[in-house]
Order: C-alpha cells, then sequence, then structure tokens
C-alpha cells in the first residue's frame, strides 16, 4: 500500500519556505548563467525580480550572491541596474562578498555601452567598503576622461565618495586638480556643477588642516572664475543655476562698476520660471547692494513684480515659501509694497497657513492712503467661518489701530466686533480694546460705554477675561457696577483656573479699592485672603505683597499700584533688529520659512537634543505645559502674615481674647489713609490710642480679611517609594502632558557631584538606588537634562521629573509633576536629598 501524499503548500511571496524556494532560485539562476537561448534575459528579468523583492523585505538572500553576478553578464540594462542593486545592498553588510564584485564592476566600467560604464561606476563607488578604495581609482580616472558626459558626471561624484571613504586616497590621485581641470574646460554644463558641488565639499572639509585647499577654496571665488560661470549660467540646469548663484553671494566686487555688470548678467534670471532660481537671483542683488541705498531701493522696486508673479502661481506650498521671503521684504521696506495690497487678500480656497501670513503682510504695508480698504476687508474675515483666521483678522485690525492710522474709525469697528454674538470675536475684541486704551486713554469714554455691557459670564477665555478686568479695575470711577462684577469674581475664586486672571483680579481689587473704597473694601479683604492661601507662586507673591505694603502705608500703596498713567507710545517687538537682520542674511534658506535664525534649529546647543533609552519611544521632551499651574507652599517666615494679631498673641502663649478694631469710612478716600495712620499710631504707643496690643494691626479688620490661623507645622511624614518602580514610556509621555506643575525650583548641586556628571550614567546609578529611576537623558556639556520618575510604596501613585543640570553654575533647575498633589512637597525634599549627595558618597 502506499504511502498517503502529503499536502503541498505553495510557499507565500512574503515568506518563503525557508532553504527550498531559495535553492529554487539559486538552481535557476545557475542553469540560466551560462544559457544563450532567446528569451534567456526575460527568464532572468523574473527571477531577478523575486531576487529583488525578497531582499527589500528582508529576507536574507547573500547565498545566491555569486548566481546574481554570473548572470549579470548581459547587455540588458534592466538587468544590470537589478544586479548593482543587489550588490550595493549586501557589500555593506559583507564586505568580503563585496569583493567578488570587483572584477565584473570593471569590466562593465569598460564596456562598450556608455549607460552601463556609468551604472558600473556609480555601483563600484557606492560599495563604501574601506578596503576596495585602491580599486576604485583606476575606474574613476578612466571615467573622468570618458568621452561620454554622464560617465564624466557619475565619475566627478565618485570622486567625492571617495574623498568619503578615503580622503588621503582622492587627495593622494590628484582628483581635486583633475575637477578643476575639467570644470574649467568641459563643454556638458551638468559636469561643470558636480564639479563645482564637489570641490566646494572638498576643499570646505581641507581647509581647516591645509592651507593649500583655503587658497583652492578662495579661487573658487576669485573674478574669472565667477565671470566664467555667470557668462554659461543660461546653460545650466535650475540646480546647478541655483548653485552658482550661491557661490556669487559670496564673491565681494571691488567696485560699483563690477556690481553693475553681475546684475546685468543676471537681469533674465528674475523671469526665470523656477521660484528657486528667482529668489537666489534676489539674494545676489540684495547682498551687492546693502552698502549703495539708492541702488537696494531700486532693487525692491524690480524684484517686486517676479515675486508677486510667483506668489499667484504654483501650488500654495510654493505660494507660501515665496510669501514668507515677501514679507520678510515687506517688513524691511513697507513703503514699497503699499500699493500692492490687494495681492494680499485672502482667497477663499487658499490654506489657512497662506491665508495667516497675508494677514501680517496686510498689517506690515497699511498706511495713511490704503487703512480704510486694508480694514474693510480685515472686517470681512471676522465672519470666516474659520476661526483661528477669524481671530487673526481681528488680531491685524487692531495691530493697524496701534499704528496710529485711522484711529476713529478702526476703533469704532473693535466696538461693532463686542456687540457680536460670537465668543470668540468678543474675546479677541476684548483684548484689542485694553491695548488701545493704554496707547490712546482720550478713547475711554467710547469704549467703557461698550465694555461695561458686557457680562463676564460671557468671557471665559482668560486672556480677555485678564483684559475685561483690567478695564473693570482702570476705569472703575466711570463704570457704575465695577466693584460688584469684581466682587462676584473673587467669589468665584476656587473656579477660576488661570494665575493670569488671578493676579489681573488682585491688582484690580487694589486699583478699585482707592478709587471707590466703601463698595470694595470687604471684597478686596476676600482677594488678598484668597491670594495669599493660592497655590501658584505668582499669585501668592503678588496678594502677600499687597497686603505687606496697606500694612505699612495705604498712601504709599495707592502710589505703587495706582500711579498716574501714561500712554503708552510703543509696544514691545516680538523679535529683536539683530535676529531680523541675521534672517535677512540667510534670505533663500529656511530659516526666512522659521522666521528664525539658522543658529537656533540646526546647532546641538540651542535645540538641546536628548538621547532617550531605547524603550522610551517617541517622547517628547522640552515641551511646554500649557496652562500649567505650579505649587508653592507658604514659606515658614511668611506664616505670621496670615495670622491676626490677637492669634499671633495666642501663638507666643498669650491668650487674651481683645479683638481688632474696625475704622469707619466717612465717604472719602483721606478717612481711610487717616485710619492708617492711626493704625501706625496705635502700634508705636498702645497706651496713648488706648487700645490693646493686639488691636495693633488693624488692617487686617478694614480689609475684612478675617484669615483664620494657620495650623501648627508639623515635620512632613517619611515618603517611602517603591524600589521596583515600573512605567512605561507612552504613560510617562501622557502624564507629563496632562499633569500641571506641582513644584518648581531651583538646587544647588555639589562641587563633587559636577565632577562626577562627566559621566552621566553615574548619576543615573545613584538616584536608582533612592527608588528614583530614568527614563530619559542627554544633553551636553554644560547642559545636561534627566527625566526621572518614582512610585508610592504600595500604591500607583507617580511622581515625574524633569532635571535640568547645568556644570558651570552648579544649579539644577527641577520641575515635578504628581499625581498625588499633597505629597509633592515630600518627594521634593527627599528628591532634592538625593541629588546633594551625589558625588559625596
Amino acid at each position: 500500500m502506499a504511502p498517503p501524499a502529503q499536502s503541498q503548500r505553495s510557499p507565500s511571496p512574503s515568506q518563503p519556505s525557508g532553504k527550498s524556494e531559495v535553492s529554487d532560485l539559486k538552481l535557476q539562476l545557475r542553469q540560466l548563467a551560462g544559457s544563450r537561448a532567446p528569451g534567456v534575459d526575460d527568464s532572468k528579468r523574473e527571477l531577478f525580480k523575486k531576487v529583488i523583492s525578497y531582499m527589500t523585505i528582508g529576507i536574507d538572500v547573500s547565498s545566491l550572491f555569486g548566481e546574481m553576478v554570473m548572470c549579470s553578464a548581459t547587455s540588458d540594462i534592466v538587468l544590470k541596474k537589478m544586479c548593482y542593486l543587489y550588490v550595493g545592498n549586501y557589500a555593506k553588510v559583507n564586505p568580503d562578498l563585496a569583493l567578488l564584485t570587483i572584477n565584473f564592476l570593471q569590466r562593465d566600467c569598460r564596456d562598450e555601452d556608455p549607460m552601463i560604464r556609468g551604472l558600473a561606476l556609480r555601483s563600484l563607488c557606492s560599495l563604501r567598503v574601506a578596503n576596495l578604495v585602491e580599486y576604485l581609482v583606476g575606474p574613476l580616472g578612466s571615467g573622468l576622461k570618458d568621452s561620454n558626459s554622464y560617465v564624466r558626471m557619475v565619475a566627478v561624484m565618485g570622486v567625492l565618495k571617495l574623498y568619503h571613504i578615503s580622503a588621503s586616497t582622492c587627495i593622494d590621485a590628484d582628483f581635486p586638480s583633475i575637477l578643476k581641470h575639467l570644470m574649467l574646460h568641459d563643454s556638458d554644463t551638468q559636469v561643470v556643477a558636480n564639479c563645482l558641488s564637489a570641490l566646494q565639499e572638498i576643499w570646505s572639509a581641507e581647509a581647516s588642516t591645509s592651507e593649500e585647499a583655503s587658497r583652492e577654496r578662495e579661487a573658487l571665488i576669485s573674478k574669472p572664475f565667477i565671470y566664467y560661470l555667470l557668462n554659461r549660467i543660461k546653460e545650466f540646469c535650475e540646480w546647478a543655476q541655483c548653485l552658482v548663484l550661491e557661490l556669487v553671494t559670496k564673491y565681494v566686487p571691488s567696485d560699483s562698476s563690477e556690481i553693475f555688470d553681475i546684475m546685468n548678467l543676471l537681469e533674465d534670471r528674475l523671469q526665470h520660471a523656477n521660484g528657486a532660481v528667482v529668489l537666489a537671483t534676489i539674494r545676489v542683488f540684495l547682498q551687492l547692494t546693502l552698502s549703495m541705498t539708492d541702488v537696494h531701493q531700486q532693487v525692491y522696486e524690480r524684484i517686486k513684480a517676479p515675486l508677486l508673479t510667483l506668489v499667484s502661481s504654483g501650488s500654495p506650498e510654493q505660494s507660501y515659501a515665496v510669501l514668507s521671503h515677501l514679507h520678510l521684504l515687506v517688513m524691511r521696506a513697507p513703503y514699497v509694497f503699499s500699493s500692492d495690497y490687494k495681492h494680499f487678500y485672502c482667497q477663499y480656497n487658499e490654506p489657512s497657513y497662506v491665508k495667516r501670513l497675508k494677514l501680517e503682510m496686510l498689517t506690515a504695508v497699511a498706511n495713511e492712503s490704503n487703512t480704510y480698504e486694508i480694514v474693510t476687508e480685515l472686517c470681512e474675515y471676522a465672519a470666516n467661518v474659520d476661526i483661528p483666521i477669524a481671530r487673526e483678522s481681528i488680531r491685524a485690525v487692531g495691530k493697524i489701530a496701534l499704528q496710529q492710522y485711522d484711529v476713529n474709525a478702526i476703533v469704532d469697528r473693535l466696538l461693532q466686533f463686542l456687540e457680536m454674538e460670537k465668543d470668540y470675536v468678543t474675546a479677541e475684541a476684548l483684548v484689542l480694546v485694553k491695548d488701545l486704551l493704554r496707547k490712546y486713554p482720550q478713547w475711554s469714554h467710547d469704549c467703557i460705554a461698550v465694555v461695561g455691557n458686557i457680562s463676564s459670564k460671557n468671557v471665559q477665555e482668560p486672556k480677555a477675561k485678564a483684559a475685561l478686568i483690567w478695564m473693570l479695575g482702570e476705569y472703575s470711577q466711570d463704570m457704575q457696577d465695577a466693584p460688584y462684577v469684581l466682587e462676584s469674581l473673587v467669589e468665584n475664586w476656587d473656579e477660576e483656573h488661570s494665575a493670569e486672571v488671578r493676579l489681573h483680579l488682585l491688582t484690580a481689587m487694589m486699583k478699585c479699592f482707592f478709587k471707590r473704597p466703601p463698595e470694595t473694601q470687604s471684597a478686596l479683604g476676600a482677594a488678598l485672603a484668597a491670594g495669599i492661601a493660592d497655590f501658584h507662586q505668582d499669585v501668592h507673591d503678588r496678594a502677600l505683597f499687597y497686603y505687606r505694603i496697606l500694612r505699612y502705608n495705604v498712601s504709599v500703596a495707592e502710589r505703587v499700584v495706582n500711579p498716574p498713567k501714561q500712554a503708552v507710545s510703543v509696544f514691545a517687538d516680538t523679535q529683536s533688529s539683530e535676529i531680523k537682520d541675521r534672517i535677512f542674511d540667510e534670505f533663500n534658506s529656511l530659516s526666512v520659512l522659521y522666521q528664525k535664525p539658522s543658529y537656533m534649529f540646526t546647532d546641538k546647543e540651542h535645540r538641546g537634543p536628548l538621547e532617550f533609552a531605547d524603550e522610551l519611544g517617541n517622547l517628547s521632551i522640552g515641551e511646554a505645559a500649557n496652562n500649567v499651574v505650579p505649587t508653592q507652599m507658604v514659606e515658614e517666615n511668611d506664616k505670621d502674615l496670615l495670622l491676626t494679631t490677637s492669634e499671633k498673641e495666642e501663638t507666643k502663649g498669650s491668650r487674651n481674647n481683645g479683638s481688632a478694631y474696625s475704622v469707619p469710612y466717612d465717604g472719602s478716600s483721606t478717612s481711610v489713609f487717616a485710619s492708617q495712620t492711626q493704625i501706625e499710631s496705635a502700634v508705636s504707643n498702645p497706651t496713648l490710642a488706648g487700645h490693646s496690643p493686639q488691636a495693633s494691626f488693624a488692617i487686617d479688620d478694614l480689609l475684612g480679611l478675617g484669615i483664620p490661623a494657620a495650623p501648627a507645622v508639623l515635620s512632613p511624614p517619611q515618603l517611602k517609594l517603591n524600589t521596583k518602580a515600573a512605567l512605561d514610556p507612552s504613560t510617562f509621555q501622557q502624564k507629563w502632558r496632562q499633569l500641571p506643575v506641582a513644584l518648581s525650583q531651583e538646587i544647588s548641586v555639589s562641587p563633587q557631584g559636577v565632577a562626577a556628571l562627566t559621566a552621566p550614567q553615574a548619576l543615573l546609578r545613584h538616584m536608582q538606588s533612592h527608588s528614583i529611576h530614568c527614563i530619559a537623558s542627554g544633553g551636553q556639556s554644560p547642559n545636561f537634562k534627566f527625566f526621572f520618575f518614582a512610585q508610592k510604596f504600595e500604591e500607583s501613585s507617580n511622581y515625574l521629573v524633569e532635571c535640568v543640570i547645568n556644570t558651570s553654575s552648579a544649579k539644577a533647575q527641577v520641575k515635578i509633576k504628581a499625581d498625588d498633589q499633597n505629597t509633592s512637597q515630600d518627594f521634593s525634599t527627599l528628591f532634592e536629598s538625593a541629588l546633594s549627595k551625589f558625588g559625596t558618597s
């Protein structure tokens, strides 16, 4: 009886059945290697495609190396390309196999077909195996002298590859001199461009070690060479033209006539269809005429039309790139483009990033003659369905008003925005009205009449609410309901999570108190009490400052908090003139798109790169948390300020129950100040004043502070951490983004710790011995950044830490985030103790 037949499974293309599939391919390739039958090349193609597909998905087919090389003996260019791809892939990981390819690649470098010669030479140079460089010199030398321009072009780039593999071999073979001669005498412009690119890279790298290379690099920007390239620039492709124009920007002409000669040679490049060529030409024009003021202004007029043409043609991405450069020029010479403002109107089908940039440009080109038309257009955008663009348009209107152009009409438009039933429109308009009142106080009557009708309950955005509170405090004498609106906000103190709003509310209450004391004193006391107990450091400090200065002298407090206001003449710019000049110097680069100099996004010191632990994944480091509310506990030396006089006496052991007196109000602010004088007199001589010592600081009751006695300070409980804490990177990242900053402080690092930080791993081991584990670390001297985490013992509560140590100042900036905010101070003490011991044990 015959045995049952086994079921046969066809191998999947992505998962060949082990050695059998590769063995079958090897056998078939070997059979075809020496075959001369018709159609054999078609069969080879199918097999080569299989090999390449397996190689692409990560299957090891290196055992087919010999057969692939044997099958490459063909004139079929497609087969050659696939074979070179296979060889190049395995040559990098297996240099021993690469040696087997040298013979057939060198043979192909001498093939009659120039395409095969070029492909073989490119593959030979792409092996990038250091011990095979001696085999590259001969084919490269022949390739540089080849009659076909494609082979010469490949050979030039091969010289550059050889330089990166072995610079000494490249220099010893005198290839740079050959490239220089080829560049000056070759008829093919692409070969010339490749020579220029290769020589710039080689001589720039060699200039630091060789004076001859430095002289050769300077020779590239000499007058004869620059003129040689400029006279042939029309023959170059777009990429090569940009390369030549970049070189011309480094050339310094000897006189003005030479400047005009260069500009005349490049005049027609401004009409080029390629935007990169136009921008590169514009950069040359601007750089050459910087020292010639009149000519420089004429250049702006000349380049205006080409730029506007590029903006209106091409893709949105191209338009944005050109608009970014145009925006830079508009900021330097807005009057040149003021008559062309309609080119910057937004189109309905444009992406938001283009619209936003156009709004900035409309703001920049506004002047006395076109303000009305621009503002009218911007007001139309306020009703745009794209809310961010509507916000930007309202801000643009405000910026134009702050430039003193047609202020009367603009103020009317902004007040109309306040009456619109759209929260985001009202919010943006409130912020702008506040800035306008700071610069144009004469408009306060008209603005306050409209602002007074806005309910604070309808304003939810922190910046808008802060602006409304500022106006309520600044013009409380003109707004009948101002004290009561502020009082309602104080009553809802705990519901307000924005520190900015709380800070403005404290200041507004102080201003309102000096203008309308009887209606405000109780609310001010409640506000100061809430502010002193606030966990935010700035809010706590400001409330404490107001409390102290009021206790010291009310009249002094008024002069500090509510002095006579002077109109703001100029608002601070977001960018310094130095940065703007640096960006202008880097015209036609990414600096213009990012609106920052290149060193801000290329230098490691400014980027602060971090090398994360392998298990960290894609954790985003250094990302500032939004709306952070850091926690700050009341310092020991400030606790007495939370106590009334009687409570202080109780703390000292004197159980006198005498209460502080209240000062009556007779309708004028001067009696409030007189009351404070009585208070100070009572403090200095309580017997003459007729009151007990515990009633000395009556400002507490004057403001209705009624702050309860602070409880006795207890030593913090000993926090115990989990020695085997574990936290995956994704959870860390999610928690870091969601949790607010509980504590932010500066910690001193011992000199021994700074010295030991030369090996950052030592710090990681040290902190781990204290049950504080590192999840990411990086940076370089003098700044090192670490991310730590810890967990409560027998609980799932986590503590997350960002620690930036500066070895120059021996200081560590520490931010702590915690699931349990109540124990963050205990953990901070533990972390500081552990860090202070680093290097000392």
